[in-house]
């Protein structure tokens, strides 16, 4: 019988092919908002991330509402692996069922959090906190020269035409609405004052996105309105002509929370990608780039940083005033239906 003698080409050739698919980089794709705070996610947590795993992290950019509505329809099929959502869409999407326990098992740094930023429900955690955050009143120092003090001031005549707030299509949007029973009466049974002021307001936008209300700052199209603390301090920082102050009547505050996807394909290298946030260093990192309050125990930031977070130089989470999202969320439908009936609709 003749020998047969393979070609070391060949051979060479079908080991790779073969191996292919081991040799591509493992990737997964996280959801996170845009601009500045996308930018502070991939410069804090994914490259560092991508650094010690050899993991890479594709953005899935877009709000919370967004992020939540592909999560539904995905649901058969996910594309995203983690996500990060604000409060309030947290709720939602934990009652969608479209998000995944987290586990000390698989999540060991969630050891470090601050109890307000594990949120439990039907005896699992189905979010975890990475940085709280306020709504406060943001202004155009050269245009506004007597620092506004109340929520009220947005109906000032000075600013007709020149006001922006958040839409319900925002995240803060609904809150904000509830929140305004401070400012006007009444109260979840009854937003009817606060309906009539809204109508009333002579807005130059109605912001669905963090990124479009500071757009309308920069571009001068506002000159006084709603905005995070995250977004005003980063224009500040930025030698921007903008103020930001809390008004009497106070602003409230939430976070920015990760999720770990119902059904992804990667969960292991989601829920290291999740832990990978959960760490000072990440957490710290965080603070400096968008002012958000630390999640996490014993984190210290320079006293440059620590007076533009949400509570303060001295204070801590237990300053803000959070939401009971749940009792919000019931309220939900029927406060975007008013909107659109009322105040989207005369625009």
């Amino acid at each position: 019988m003749a020998s047969c003698r393979l070609n070391p080409a060949l051979v060479a050739a079908v080991v790779l092919a073969a191996a292919g698919p081991a040799l591509a980089q493992q990737r997964i794709t996280v959801a996170w908002y845009g601009g500045n705070w996308g930018d502070a996610f991939k410069a804090c947590v994914a490259d560092p991330f991508t650094k010690a795993t050899g993991i890479a992290v594709v953005p899935e950019v877009g709000t919370s509402t967004t992020t939540l509505s592909k999560l539904q329809q995905q649901r058969a099929a996910p594309k995203i692996d983690v996500a990060w959502m604000d409060g309030g869409i947290s709720e939602l999407a934990h009652a969608a069922g479209v998000v995944e326990s987290i586990t000390p098992a698989g999540v060991p740094n969630m050891a470090n959090l601050l109890p307000q930023a594990v949120y439990r429900a039907d005896g699992v955690t189905y979010a975890v906190g990475t940085g709280f955050y306020s709504l406060g009143l943001t202004y155009n120092t050269q245009k506004v020269k007597v620092a506004p003090t109340s929520w009220r001031d947005l109906w000032s005549a000075d600013y007709k035409g020149a006001v922006t707030v958040p839409s319900p299509s925002n995240s803060s949007g609904v809150p904000f609405i509830v929140f305004l029973t401070k400012v006007w009466g009444g109260d979840l049974k009854d937003l009817g004052p606060v309906f009539r002021q809204l109508k009333a307001l002579d807005a130059a936008l109605f912001f669905d996105s963090s990124g479009a209300a500071t757009n309308a700052f920069q571009s001068g199209e506002a000159v006084i309105g709603a905005h995070f603390n995250v977004g005003a301090w980063d224009l500040i920082d930025k030698g921007a002509p903008i103020g930001f102050v809390v008004p009497k009547e106070g602003a409230w505050a939430t976070d920015a929370r990760l999720h770990l996807v119902k059904g992804t394909p990667q969960r292991a290298a989601a829920e290291k990608f999740i832990d990978a946030a959960l760490t000072p260093q990440a957490a710290g990192c965080l603070a400096e780039k968008l002012y958000v309050g630390p999640a996490l125990r014993d984190v210290k930031v320079p006293d440059s940083v620590a007076r533009k977070l949400p509570w303060g130089v001295n204070g801590s989470v237990a300053n803000l005033a959070l939401f009971d999202w749940n009792v919000v969320n019931a309220q939900r439908p029927q406060i975007t239906d008013t909107w659109n009936r009322e105040v989207a609709r005369k625009r």
